[in-house]
């Protein structure tokens, strides 16, 4: 595929943007190595090669969901200004 003027005037008009001359031809000559490039990948032969969603090997690092003790109740709610009912007491912040 070779890109020529008709489709970087083309490209303006759906990227709405406006290009001087000069604009116009590295545009041209940019999209024209571009299309080279894939045209060199297209020739690979990836006929053996398996699909991936990742360039690495994702794995998912989780930790096992056990119950561990925690801090007492007294401990956490000790410098609490106000509390009740073993919980923290906070103005309202809703009206």
């Amino acid at each position: 595929m070779t890109v020529d003027s008709t489709i970087v005037t083309y490209l303006e008009n759906l990227a709405r943007i406006r290009l001087t001359d000069t604009e116009r031809e590295k545009c041209t000559d940019d999209l024209q190595r571009i299309i080279s490039y894939f045209d060199e990948l297209d020739a690979v032969d990836t006929e053996d090669v398996l699909p991936l969603s990742h360039a690495f090997e994702q794995v998912n690092i989780t930790r096992l969901d056990e119950v561990l003790p925690s801090f007492p109740t007294e401990a956490i709610l000790q410098n609490a200004p106000r509390q009740k009912d073993n919980c923290f007491l906070v103005q309202r912040t809703v009206e």
